[in-house]
């Protein structure tokens, strides 16, 4: 077997992930103890117990889906030591998580670059009147097309069939009733706090650069497929760049499962809450197998 690891992305989130873990695995817990220390807030109790509305917010959000994907690893890790990835990637946020699986940051390190991130993409979506929408079925080429037209955003390539656009929400109410006329019926309007990997964040994304700049962040050892590029980074320079990129760039998640596919990956293994990116795998690749850690359950009924 030739596993790669991803990551849960923003909107998996649940409360109450991982409290299964932490209360029965010792070495999850500590991921969610040091988080609590790192951030100067009881980020357990939110990830356990709520608010829904709370854990929602990015500024909590991204911190607690990273927190609880690192902890789903670490239990992972606990039962099955010797699996090891040969290739990393995580959608938007989740990219850290995969950075920290690859090892080029320690867990904390990667905590305190996400929560500013968070709080950096928080500020931009206060600032703007954003949306998102994902179109089903629709051409890409006629999507950017109308995307250009409309003066919004390409955010997502997840999957054959799936793409979501991003955009001021005037102008992405042009583009559904553009992309309906076109014949593309299936568009919805996603419950999002803004319009995330769109121009409209790109504030956020150039002020992350100066944070990254001073971040000890390290090539990672194991290949990471980046969201920017769908490929691993050549040096620190550009994984720094694609990270501050990815922001207010599209995601381009199909083109990364495949890549690491034809690289020699043939089982996908996501931590993190949700199976978002397995159910992405089965519409791209299904004759990959998908493996989801989310739980003691999920942890329990793996057999490798």
């Amino acid at each position: 077997m030739k596993p790669f690891f991803v990551f849960s992305g923003q909107g998996a989130q649940t409360v109450g992930m991982g409290k299964d873990l932490a209360a029965a695995c010792p070495e999850a817990r500590a991921f969610f103890e040091e988080a609590d220390s790192v951030l100067g807030y009881d980020q357990s109790s939110i990830i356990f117990d709520g608010p829904v509305e709370k854990l929602t917010e990015s500024r909590f959000c991204q911190p607690s889906i990273y927190t609880m994907s690192c902890a789903a690893l670490a239990a992972f890790r606990v039962k099955f030591p010797d699996v090891k990835p040969v290739a990393c990637a995580g959608l938007s946020l989740g990219e850290y998580g995969a950075l920290y699986a690859g090892g080029a940051f320690r867990f904390a390190d990667g905590l305190r670059l996400l929560a500013r991130r968070a709080e950096l993409m928080d500020a931009a979506c206060r600032s703007t009147s954003g949306g998102m929408a994902s179109v089903l079925g629709g051409d890409p080429a006629a999507i950017r097309e109308v995307c250009a037209e409309c003066g919004i955003d390409v955010a997502n390539y997840n999957s054959p069939g799936q793409i979501v656009i991003s955009g001021e929400k005037s102008k992405l109410a042009a583009a559904v009733d553009a992309l309906k006329a076109r014949g593309m019926r299936k568009v919805i309007l996603l419950n999002v706090a803004g319009a995330f990997h769109s121009r409209l964040m790109k504030p956020a994304g150039d002020a992350l650069v100066n944070v990254l700049a001073t971040a000890p962040i390290e090539l990672p050892s194991v290949p990471v497929y980046h969201n920017f590029t769908a490929a691993p980074a050549k040096d620190l320079t550009e994984l720094r760049n694609n990270l501050a990129s990815q922001v207010a760039g599209s995601v381009r998640w199909e083109e990364c499962v495949r890549a690491m596919v034809a690289a020699g990956g043939d089982t996908m293994i996501e931590f993190g809450p949700g199976n978002v990116l397995t159910g992405l795998l089965r519409r791209t690749l299904p004759e990959i197998r998908g493996i989801n850690v989310n739980s003691v359950e999920t942890l329990d009924a793996i057999e490798l």
